[in-house]
């Protein structure tokens, strides 16, 4: 059974990360909250928690997930390379709704593809970035089935994937329940190329970055 723990306006919010840490670093699910959706994560280095956010969303083994950090310098123990470019939209847009893919360090010892790039997002939550800093890394995803919209409540969050979390997180409402996804950029090559539109516009991006991105369908 879940245990739900209510830290809204940060009430509690020491014993619900302390809570949501044990139940992670023991390689369980935690429910929590994210600027507009609720969200299930896992520690990224728990094969058991990895292998549960699989089960939990009922994907295979060779799925990746994206990955939550408590600040941009937590990326230099993840990706391989961080461009200038990388450096620059990190400056500019964390915390907040922009994911940048990176070339993931060859000797992580985790269990996500060795291959696929590592796709690194610091929240803006409060809650959120307080359990990342006492946490680390966190695979993160929608904490929903497959099929039912993004949960904007830790009940519904638990009615979706509640049999597969030992913590969920209640911090109320999202900041802004009615945000767009992150918008994703590639940042893996010399040039970023954007592979998803969402929440920080691509003009935004492009005045950041001074020149205009590449389409992710383009070689």
């Amino acid at each position: 059974m879940t245990q739900r723990i209510e830290c809204r306006d940060g009430v509690h919010r020491e014993r619900a990360v302390a809570a949501a840490l044990a139940a992670v670093r023991r390689g369980d699910l935690v429910i929590l909250p994210t600027e507009s959706v609720y969200a299930v994560a896992a520690d990224a280095f728990s094969a058991r928690g990895v292998a549960a956010l699989r089960a939990a969303k009922s994907v295979d083994e060779g799925a990746t997930f994206a990955v939550m950090v408590p600040s941009a310098t937590t990326v230099t123990g993840l990706a391989a390379r961080i461009t200038d470019a990388a450096r620059d939209l990190m400056a500019s847009f964390w915390p907040g709704l922009l994911t940048l893919q990176f070339p993931a360090q060859a000797t992580l010892a985790w269990p996500l593809p060795p291959e696929a790039p590592v796709s690194v997002r610091m929240p803006l939550h409060p809650l959120a970035l307080a359990l990342l800093a006492a946490a680390g890394p966190l695979v993160v995803t929608t904490a929903n089935r497959p099929g039912m919209p993004a949960p904007i409540s830790a009940d519904d969050a638990i009615a979706q994937i509640g049999e597969w979390v030992a913590i969920a997180l209640d911090a109320g409402a999202p900041i802004d329940p009615d945000a767009l996804a992150s918008t994703m950029i590639d940042v893996t090559g010399d040039r970023p190329r954007i592979v998803r539109a969402g929440a920080v516009s691509v003009d935004a991006i492009e005045d950041v970055l001074g020149f205009p991105l590449t389409d992710g369908d383009a070689p």
